[in-house]
């Protein structure tokens, strides 16, 4: 698939998830946007998943660490056909399976059940071992948010997973600059990040997180470098793709009235054209 027919899905993922947030007063839809690119490169290009055998042994795996932007990887998963479209309408509805935060027993798809941070990469270190124990050759996937790279427990995982020279795993940090309430640069600093991703031994990339000739490129199995864990630091703009929301904190968990979802979806029409 090349890199125009992935921003067209991409395009389709914001308004369908617009469209959810809208419907459901409620989601995460800064984070959500910032991440659709990522996640629609993942499982579109890059991944090899079957929707018809969401378990198969030899699939790649992702973790969704940043959880609460679960809508976002719904939507790509019934792009991809793992669950029906118009299940999507029942998102956060009194027994859907479509929780807030994703559940592997209820979503085919949905590697693990993620929501409190700084629990994703460490699972992601456990997968990618088990892959290597096994002489398996699928990889492991797991994007984090770059404030939750605040947790101690993600840079114990990365310590372990350069000692276990885990090359089958790639870790994508959607680095938008914001966590909720505040920006990075005004909590807990982390940036630059990539300086000291590689410090422990990674091999680290940035790029714009919102490329899709960037994002392709740098996933691609042939990039891989033999020994070591990748780590791609994604520069992305919270609310990517709306003018409103774009690069703005208020909308880490704001919903949009009528005017602004029918502008929202307005800009997100014309993009497509």
């Amino acid at each position: 698939m090349n890199t125009q027919d992935l921003r067209t899905i991409a395009n389709r993922v914001r308004q369908r998830d617009l469209k959810a947030v809208f419907e459901a007063g409620a989601g995460h839809i800064g984070g959500e946007l910032s991440v659709t690119d990522l996640l629609t490169a993942l499982y579109f290009k890059i991944m090899s998943v079957d929707p018809s055998a969401p378990l198969a042994p030899e699939r790649d795996r992702l973790v969704l660490s940043k959880g609460h932007t679960a809508l976002a990887l719904y939507v790509v998963l019934a792009e991809k056909g793992f669950i029906p479209k118009e299940e999507i309408s029942t998102f956060l509805k009194p027994y859907s399976q479509l929780n807030g935060h994703p559940n592997r027993t209820k979503v085919p798809g949905v590697e693990t059940n993620t929501g409190p941070l700084g629990h994703g990469l460490p699972i992601g270190v456990g997968m990618a071992k088990a892959a290597k124990l096994n002489n398996a050759s699928w990889r492991t996937f797991v994007i984090t948010g770059d404030g939750e790279m605040q947790e101690g427990s993600n840079w114990e995982a990365i310590m372990s997973a350069a000692q276990f020279k885990l090359d089958n795993l790639t870790l994508i940090i959607d680095h938008n600059r914001w966590q909720q309430g505040a920006r990075l640069a005004d909590t807990n600093n982390l940036a630059p990040i990539a300086p000291k991703v590689a410090a422990f031994g990674w091999d680290v990339h940035e790029i714009d997180g919102h490329d899709m000739d960037q994002i392709c490129d740098v996933l691609d199995a042939s990039e891989i470098v033999p020994g070591k864990p990748k780590c791609i630091v994604a520069h992305t703009n919270k609310g990517q793709g709306i003018s409103f929301m774009s690069d703005n904190v208020a909308w880490h968990h704001k919903v949009p009235n009528a005017e602004q979802y029918e502008q929202a979806m307005a800009e997100r029409e014309a993009a497509a054209l």
